[in-house]
């Protein structure tokens, strides 16, 4: 097989990945608050499996706000910083496989130059500012070919920066009005 072949091959894997992936954890996902029994291994499964969707809503910052009334702020950031970087890689794997996806979406086609032309400064700070549009970020770091080291590092230290501030703010709310 030669290496175009392997190319498509790869990218027709990792298509079928991300959405049977997505759907998985769409389906499952009224039972992922159950992993906050577990502690910050917990935490870190929920940011993994709410981020690993594409397109589809997971309930996981309301969690991560809620578990920063019940363990350490910061150690709930950082756990689930990291699970929401390596769930994030499911945006990027759709990515990589084909932008035929995502080429169509105005919303798209406004940040696609943001991440060519910045990298992982706009990969950093589109994952620590709260919106529901980050799949299309890591689409096109994906597309655009973002080293992937890169990519995870800027994605969890963007998604840290978002989770510990859902912590302490859960924290600080929730506290208040049950004390």
């Amino acid at each position: 097989m030669n290496k175009e072949r392997r190319l498509v091959l790869l990218r027709i894997l990792s298509l079928l990945a991300v959405v049977g992936l997505s759907a998985f954890i769409f389906s499952i996902r009224d039972q992922v608050e159950t992993f906050a029994h577990y502690g910050y291994p917990g935490v870190f499964l929920i940011a993994l499996a709410s981020n690993a969707t594409v397109f589809l809503p997971a309930p996981g910052v309301a969690v991560i706000f809620a578990m920063g009334s019940i363990f350490h702020p910061l150690g709930v950031g950082l756990a689930a910083g990291a699970g929401g970087a390596l769930g994030e890689l499911s945006g990027y794997l759709a990515g990589f496989s084909g932008q035929a996806i995502v080429e169509r979406i105005d919303l798209y086609e406004r940040i696609h130059p943001w991440v060519e032309k910045y990298g992982t400064l706009a990969i950093l700070i589109l994952a620590a500012i709260p919106n529901p549009f980050f799949d299309l970020a890591g689409i096109a770091a994906g597309v655009t070919k973002l080293p992937l080291h890169q990519f995870l590092f800027a994605c969890w230290g963007g998604q840290t920066i978002k989770m510990t501030a859902f912590a302490y703010a859960g924290a600080a709310s929730l506290n208040w009005l049950f004390s």
